[in-house]
């Protein structure tokens, strides 16, 4: 699944547990008549990726849907859904961060040069 949009937040990377699991979330908004706020997260390796990123840029985030559920100590079963990206591209130009092609969806590619 892609999500394209500008960001909006980028989180610190937080550590978990004696293995140090790592995480770090950030907020993409879409560009449509209702504009959506989508949080992702990054785990492990791919929090690094956001390292080349800022506030304000638009990208396109390719994530897969994650759930799991948990069963609290009163017994109680929760759903938890996340969307981990593994690749965000940049799309204002530039060099995209993890070496897949850059889609440039802003630039006009229609002129009428003949070369």
């Amino acid at each position: 699944m892609e999500i394209t949009g500008k960001i909006k937040q980028i989180g610190e990377t937080q550590t978990f547990g004696a293995n140090g699991f790592r995480k770090r979330e950030f907020v993409i908004t879409t560009d449509e008549k209702y504009p959506q706020h989508i949080p992702l997260e990054c785990v492990q390796d791919k929090v690094d990726l956001l390292n080349n990123f800022k506030v304000g840029q638009v990208v396109k985030a390719t994530v897969n849907v994650q759930g799991r559920e948990w069963t609290n100590p009163q017994g109680e079963v929760k759903h938890f859904l996340s969307l981990q990206a593994w690749s965000i591209n940049l799309l204002e130009g530039g060099t995209p961060v993890d070496g897949g092609s850059d889609i440039n969806s802003f630039k006009d590619t229609n002129d009428d040069l003949p070369f």
